[in-house]
């Protein structure tokens, strides 16, 4: 059943032609052992963190990274009176609340 399974993948990776299977020879087991402490430490498999060093190498390091933060933004805050005078409210402390 094993074999069935693995054969499966095999083909089905073979069909779609976007990836190929290589074997490497003569890697320093002092290269080896890093790859593995990393894969480790990143919880990822050893053939995802070839994948990617491999990548990287190549200089198409997988998919474009998206930025969720503000940086782009930052330094262009422009004065505007008008907002100010219509945020003001919300600087007003309620005394009623705060009782």
């Amino acid at each position: 059943m094993h074999t069935f399974f693995v054969y499966n993948v095999y083909m089905k990776s073979r069909q779609t032609k976007k990836s190929v299977q290589l074997t490497i020879r003569d890697v320093p087991a002092e290269v080896k052992k890093l790859f593995w402490h990393c894969a480790t430490v990143q919880r990822k498999s050893l053939n995802n963190v070839l994948v990617e060093a491999l990548s990287h190498a190549a200089g198409i390091a997988g998919e474009p990274v998206i930025y969720t933060d503000l940086d782009q933004l930052a330094g262009l805050w422009v004065k505007d009176a008008k907002f100010d005078e219509a945020i003001a409210a919300q600087d007003q402390i309620d005394p009623f609340l705060w009782k």
